[in-house]
């Protein structure tokens, strides 16, 4: 039997965190020498984009940690502990934490990431409305905006095609204004949809 249909039979078409049936796909474990049953899961995309750090947290959706921490699956009860690691801050992942048992081996193996260390704070580049920002989205400038070192003023209502994000600095993104590039504070601009 392929891995895909093993794990799809053992997580019956579900995701084996939340238990959700939409969007789902395969996640490996990290760190992965191969794939196996083991090291991989079952996930639903709004889980892989939390645990990518690729959109905010949400604890009211990781409220199902309380019953996958109990999987007999040795990948769910990583990214189990991995995920009330980064939630700790809320007290009922602590609760979880203090009755889950992970022996030596699974502990090294969640702890080998360092992503237990990593809170749920993660910065975004966030527009104006607070939308969040990527490399090569659309941006309109919500203001007109003077160019230091230039002549060149930015009119309010210009778009800005393919940004990139500053990645050190979350009030910066990076874009091409008359076929010049420059650098735009986030609260200046609208992600265009």
């Amino acid at each position: 039997m392929k891995l895909e249909e093993q794990i799809q039979q053992r997580s019956e078409n579900k995701c084996e965190l939340c238990e959700s049936v939409e969007s789902l796909r395969l996640y490996e474990v990290p760190p992965v020498n191969g794939s196996t049953a083991d090291n991989t899961i079952m996930i639903c995309s709004k889980c892989e984009a939390q645990l990518e750090k690729k959109e905010e947290l949400d604890s009211k959706h990781w409220l199902c940690l309380s019953g996958s921490m109990w999987s007999e699956v040795p990948a769910v009860q990583i990214v189990s502990w991995r995920m009330l690691n980064r939630l700790r801050n809320e007290s009922w992942a602590i609760d979880n934490l203090d009755m889950m048992y992970l022996d030596d081996e699974l502990l090294a193996w969640a702890k080998s990431t360092g992503d237990h260390e990593n809170d749920t704070t993660i910065d975004f580049h966030k527009d104006a409305n607070g939308n969040i920002l990527q490399t090569g989205d659309s941006v309109v400038l919500t203001r007109s905006l003077d160019v230091k070192g230039s002549t060149l003023n930015a009119k309010m209502g210009t778009v800005v095609k393919n940004i990139r994000i500053v990645e050190d600095n979350t009030d910066q993104i990076e874009g091409k204004v008359e076929g010049q590039l420059i650098v735009i504070l986030t609260k200046y601009v609208r992600k265009q949809s």
